[in-house]
């Protein structure tokens, strides 16, 4: 080293604090503030434990969609002997069989899918799913005290309600386990798979962890707050369901508009409880007339939730469309959620398509429930949506 590089009477060394000052500095650049490596590795252990539940969905979901259609012997001609032990590399190995090739859209549903259950079944989302819940149990609880002031011999199991785009099952075990007779709809494979697993797959409480906030880098004050996991599910539904004075449960495929709009169905349910729901319908009016269907007179509808459109900036391009939303009855017309186009409206107008199309409105009170949707407490970031909450009853 040149020793005439520093140039000036200063001396560092001399001082004390300012020797005890310099070489901190020169082994901050010895070693960096943070390690990359430690924190990719640690991400890298967390993609691992979100991928445990995933492949729990996957095994449940191929054990209920695909394994009845297969024979041992078919199975036996195309999974190896070393993988015989290990179902999720027999089930891997049929799909390959099959041809079985994910779209980028569907990995991402799947992510989503995966997060989703930290709003449903962790402990920590509570507070954010309590807050979309409480409404509509609390006024299944007013309503069946009216009807049992006329009626002594009603009982809660005796009032059917339907949940249409039911998710991840929590809102239906939810109702069930107050005691009323529930049926959750669902069109999204994704969400049946994840919703079976919660509700009839789980053998105990906290049996995954999940990191949900893992893979969005942005916001955080700490990689703890990214890196934070939660346990799934809180509790443990087979038992919880075993217990004390519950109504039937039960589960539907496909598409509302379509199923709902069957003459099976007319008059078959005394409530219709949508929770962040409707702004996923093309044209709103025709969800109304599914529930006006399905609804009995005097039946009630309970709604709360925003007005995100989500096919407001859907491309009308085959290969983008998603497929839950292609999912058709045979090659029926009413195609429900997969008709073209889209129409956007406002909360009152929403209200007044109801009360158009036969229903009392008793309640309203837009923007009455503030409530994030899998939002992270600890980010810098919090996105809040002013949800509507309404009940409308049929004529």
């Amino acid at each position: 080293m040149d020793e005439e590089e520093w140039t000036g009477e200063f001396n560092p060394l001399a001082d004390p604090e300012e020797r005890t000052h310099l070489l901190s500095v020169l082994d901050s650049f010895r070693q960096p503030p943070f390690s990359v490596l430690d924190s990719l590795s640690h991400l890298d252990d967390l993609i691992d434990s979100n991928a445990e539940l995933a492949e729990a969905i996957f095994c449940a979901g191929f054990q209920a969609f695909i394994a009845p259609s297969l024979d041992s012997e078919q199975v036996a001609s195309i999974v190896p002997d070393r993988y015989a032990r290990d179902p999720f590399q027999v089930f891997s190995a049929v799909m390959d069989h099959l041809g079985a090739k994910g779209t980028a859209n569907d990995s991402e549903k799947a992510r989503s899918c995966v997060n989703q259950f930290y709003r449903e079944w962790s402990a920590e989302g509570s507070a954010e799913r309590g807050k979309c819940f409480a409404p509509i149990l609390s006024t299944l609880v007013s309503e069946y005290s009216s009807r049992r002031a006329n009626d002594t011999e009603l009982q809660k199991k005796d009032m059917n309600v339907l949940v249409p785009g039911a998710g991840l099952g929590r809102l239906v075990f939810d109702i069930c386990k107050a005691g009323y007779s529930v049926e959750g709809n669902e069109i999204s494979y994704h969400e049946i798979m994840a919703s079976s697993l919660a509700l009839n797959h789980m053998s105990k409480p906290g049996q995954f962890k999940i990191a949900p906030f893992a893979l969005n880098c942005s916001n955080h004050l700490s990689r703890t707050d990214q890196f934070r996991t939660y346990n799934i599910p809180d509790v443990h539904p087979a038992s919880e369901l075993s217990e004390g004075e519950i109504g039937n449960m039960s589960m539907s495929t496909g598409d509302f508009i379509v199923l709902y709009s069957k003459s099976e169905y007319k008059h078959a349910f005394d409530v219709v409880a949508t929770v962040f729901f409707i702004d996923t319908a093309p044209n709103v009016i025709r969800y109304i007339e599914a529930v006006q269907n399905c609804l009995k007179p005097g039946g009630i509808w309970i709604n709360l939730g925003p007005l995100l459109w989500h096919h407001a900036s859907r491309m009308q391009d085959p290969e983008e469309e998603d497929a839950d939303d292609r999912q058709k009855a045979g090659k029926s017309e009413n195609v429900g959620i997969a008709d073209p186009g889209s129409v956007e409206v406002t909360d009152d107008e929403v209200i007044a398509l109801v009360h158009h199309f036969g229903f009392n409105i008793e309640k309203h009170e837009p923007g009455a429930v503030e409530t994030g949707y899998i939002t992270n407490p600890r980010s810098m970031l919090q996105s809040t949506y002013r949800a509507s909450f309404w009940v409308a009853r049929r004529e």
